[in-house]
């Protein structure tokens, strides 16, 4: 890697999206650390876009969101390596949920989406494996490369997101305008909410409290994930930090029951991680500049 190359790393990047945005951020000359819990799987992806498109710009580096340990050794390998960071996505995520029959890929589309909705079983155990990862492994992996991206000339963060996660979804009034406050909100409350929620969960007491209708974890990490957002881009001035919502795709999420194809979903992401200066602590709905 090239000191004077643009450096990015990118989560969960073995499969789906991710492998879609490291490919098309390569493709355009930066030099890409493609992360996955999986070795193997984090390998064969890399080996893959060597062989199948010529990019050698992109390295693998074992990582889980969800292992603070991992996200040092990777931070430090980055400041060792590069000695900074210009672009950082954190696309990893999970849904939250399992099904309680499984889906034939073979059906058509509308049939297995409705298999998919009609067969969600959401626990409380799933509900915290979901704000782990989507929540607290995005927060964690922001507050580990904050000194390398401020090193950076024109430093981002790109945060994947999802239409569920707009205030629009949450149901409690009080705490949609809470959110909606960001110069009162602070990250610590952000922090109680997400206890708050996994409590409710437990308690079994999601819709008294009002959350959300439906998709409950996943809702909520991605609700929670964008208010740091906003959080974290009034903090860093300097950094431009945003979510983007790649549209409804079809990956293994949500059992491939999505419209748009990955590399349709990889575009929103990747224009935002490279563009210079422009607004910070924004929500995109795919390439344009939507609504909390």
């Amino acid at each position: 890697m090239k000191a004077n190359k643009r450096i990015a790393v990118v989560t969960g990047g073995n499969k789906g999206i991710g492998l879609e945005i490291c490919k098309k951020l390569a493709s355009n000359g930066v030099d890409v650390i493609l992360t996955a819990r999986d070795e193997k799987r984090g390998k064969e992806a890399v080996e893959r876009l060597s062989r199948d498109y010529g990019l050698t710009n992109i390295t693998f580096h074992q990582m889980d969101v969800t292992d603070p340990s991992s996200i040092e050794k990777i931070a430090a390998f980055v400041k060792t390596k590069c000695g900074k960071l210009d672009i950082l996505v954190n696309n990893a995520a999970i849904g939250g949920f399992e099904l309680s029959k499984p889906i034939d890929e073979k059906l058509l589309q509308q049939e297995r989406a409705e298999i998919f909705h009609n067969n969600l079983i959401e626990s409380y155990n799933k509900a915290v494996d979901c704000l782990k990862t989507n929540y607290y492994g995005t927060k964690n992996m922001i507050e580990a490369f904050l000194p390398l991206v401020q090193l950076s000339n024109s430093g981002r963060i790109v945060n994947v997101s999802s239409t569920l996660g707009q205030l629009q979804n949450l149901n409690n009034e009080k705490l949609r305008n809470e959110l909606k406050d960001i110069d009162n909100l602070t990250v610590e409350r952000i922090d109680d909410l997400a206890k708050s929620f996994l409590e409710s969960v437990k308690d079994n007491t999601v819709e008294k409290i009002e959350w959300t209708d439906r998709f409950h974890a996943y809702s909520i990490s991605k609700i929670l994930m964008n208010a740091y957002t906003r959080k974290i881009a009034t903090s860093y001035p300097s950094l431009t930090i945003n979510c983007v919502n790649p549209g409804y795709c079809k990956t293994d999420l949500n059992y491939n029951t999505g419209a748009l194809n990955v590399s349709e979903g990889a575009e929103g992401p990747v224009i935002v991680a490279f563009g210079k200066g422009g607004p910070t602590g924004q929500f995109y709905d795919r390439t344009q500049i939507s609504f909390f």
